[in-house]
């Protein structure tokens, strides 16, 4: 290592869309700020995941709308290649030099290179030129994310199945794909893919409904929809053993029945683990594997000192990269103000959203919108609940939108104080209603002022006011 530290007010490792926000909010408190980034800056979000992934969700949603309207009609199948090459648009060619650019003009230094942490308020950076020692005045920010998580099946490993990062940069669309799990991304790219030509498309999932995290009526209309478009939805399912003879050749997956499914490709969507790996978290006495558990300021909780923070998927919280962007905004003031002697506990400086109300947007067809607690969740916490549920079908601005458009919308209410604590909506091109909720829940409004908010008609958000009603008011 260099003789001398390079000094910096904060240390960012990670430039994802968090680590990014992070760095942004201390240098607009007034301090200096290194990012520390050795792949793409920008991360995971923009480069393989949310940004590449909704731009082969988009045409799968837009060619049905097209279908459920009258007078309107398809000239043939989606153009695969031209939308691969759209996606490769979006994701500006797995170029990263504007975000490079951005952190410029913040302004801060970027580095790239292998950050890691080493001792109190150091960093070390391996870079291709040699190695750099970074020491900062005030807080070290982690900000890695996370990893695909690769299921310890015999054979999964050396048949290099996909995950997100395959799926979304590929330029090849398989023709028989298998996909294992049942969450957001095992549901979102299986659809797309086999929108775009994965005829023979086959999902195994674990436990016997998709999106477990939601309303069991969201997972059910998501896979009556799959049904329908020819993908093999197989519940109650796992792999027991993968076969690969031949790099880049078939695939076979051996099932717990005793079946058997020959694919192309094998798509894993089994969820996603802290990526803290050699990132010297047993250099400052946390456990080597995380997550980094952080109070409400980001503030890693068994650090001495605090001068530890972490945001985003590393410390578990919540693994939705704008829950990330917002943790990033609360613990970059939180160090600013902590650095200057300023109070630290003025109201935007603690996680409330995380616990309170998260939103999150599945873009399958139907999409399914959720913001908060789902019924399960508001009684296991102790809640004096009620639920009150409409077909979003019946709303006047949903029958101008064609035919066989259909929904569903639930509200979760507590009871004791009359505000809402979740709300989930499922129906096609419907995250536009998600954010009235997501206020709802975060101000908690109480539902006799919620009344006063007039939708326009005729729209799809005229649910609001048939759920308030069915409520009684």
């Amino acid at each position: 290592m260099p003789d001398q530290d390079e000094i910096f007010d904060v240390i960012v490792i990670g430039a994802g869309p968090v680590g990014l926000n992070a760095a942004a909010r201390a240098v607009r408190g007034g301090l200096t700020a290194v990012v520390v980034e050795e792949r793409l800056a920008g991360g995971e979000c923009e480069f393989y995941a949310c940004i590449p992934s909704k731009a082969l969700l988009w045409p799968m949603e837009l060619a049905a709308e097209v279908d459920r309207m009258p007078g309107l009609a398809l000239r043939g199948p989606i153009d695969a290649p031209a939308v691969l090459a759209h996606r490769d648009e979006t994701v500006s060619h797995l170029d990263d030099r504007h975000n490079v650019t951005w952190v410029d003009n913040l302004p801060a230094t970027f580095v790239r290179g292998h950050g890691r942490l080493a001792g109190p308020l150091r960093a070390e950076v391996t870079t291709p030129d040699g190695a750099r020692a970074l020491r900062a005045r005030h807080a070290v920010v982690v900000a890695t994310g996370s990893d695909p998580a690769i299921p310890d099946i015999p054979g999964l490993r050396d048949a290099r199945p996909w995950t997100n990062r395959e799926a979304t940069s590929t330029h090849q669309v398989p023709e028989r794909l298998v996909t294992i799990g049942g969450g957001p991304v095992a549901c979102e790219m299986a659809q797309a893919l086999h929108s775009l030509g994965s005829a023979a498309t086959t999902m195994l999932v674990r436990r016997d409904h998709l999106l477990e995290r939601a309303e069991p009526f969201a997972g059910e209309m998501v896979a009556q929809s799959f049904q329908r478009s020819g993908i093999d939805v197989r519940f109650g399912r796992s792999a027991t053993r993968v076969e690969r003879p031949a790099p880049g050749g078939p695939v076979t997956v051996h099932t717990d029945d005793g079946a058997r499914v020959d694919a192309d490709e094998i798509l894993l969507g089994t969820g996603r683990r802290p990526a803290v790996d050699d990132l010297g978290l047993d250099t400052v006495g946390l456990q080597a594997k995380g997550p980094i558990e952080v109070d409400d300021s980001m503030r890693a909780v068994d650090v001495p000192d605090g001068w530890l923070y972490a945001v985003g998927d590393v410390n578990g919280r919540n693994l939705l990269t704008h829950m990330g962007k917002y943790q990033a905004r609360v613990c970059g003031d939180v160090i600013a103000a902590r650095a200057k002697g300023e109070p630290d506990d003025r109201p935007g400086m603690r996680d409330t959203a995380d616990e309170r109300g998260a939103p999150q947007v599945v873009f399958t067809e139907p999409q399914v919108c959720m913001v908060g607690r789902t019924e399960a969740r508001a009684r296991a916490d102790g809640f004096t609940v009620r639920t009150v549920e409409y077909d979003i079908g019946a709303v006047s601005g949903a029958e101008v939108r064609g035919v066989g458009y259909t929904g569903r919308a639930k509200i979760i209410v507590d009871e004791d104080r009359r505000v809402l604590l979740g709300a989930t909506f499922v129906a096609p091109d419907i995250d536009n209603l998600l954010h009235s909720a997501t206020v709802a829940v975060n101000a908690e409004v109480a539902l006799d002022q919620l009344w006063h908010a007039v939708a326009p008609f005729p729209t799809v958000s005229e649910v609001w006011l048939r759920l308030l009603e069915a409520y009684g008011l």
